[in-house]
């Protein structure tokens, strides 16, 4: 499998931030991958998740999965 061509994706922020608000995240899709970045630093990489790993995410986090 290729990587996805990230410079032709169309990266978007949540509906649920704000327009000046600079701590958010950023979603793209890219073939069959959702790919998430932050959108304070976008050259410093992204993630990408397969569905199963996509959709497993939110519960992860609200579970404290990836606390610090």
């Amino acid at each position: 499998m290729s990587a996805p061509d990230v410079g032709r994706v169309v990266w978007r922020k949540s509906s649920y931030s704000q327009p000046t608000q600079s701590d958010c995240v950023e979603v793209a899709r890219a073939g069959f991958l959702n790919m998430v970045r932050d959108s304070k630093a976008p050259e410093s990489g992204h993630l990408a998740l397969a569905p199963d790993a996509w959709g497993a995410l939110p519960s992860q986090i609200k579970r404290g999965v990836y606390d610090l």
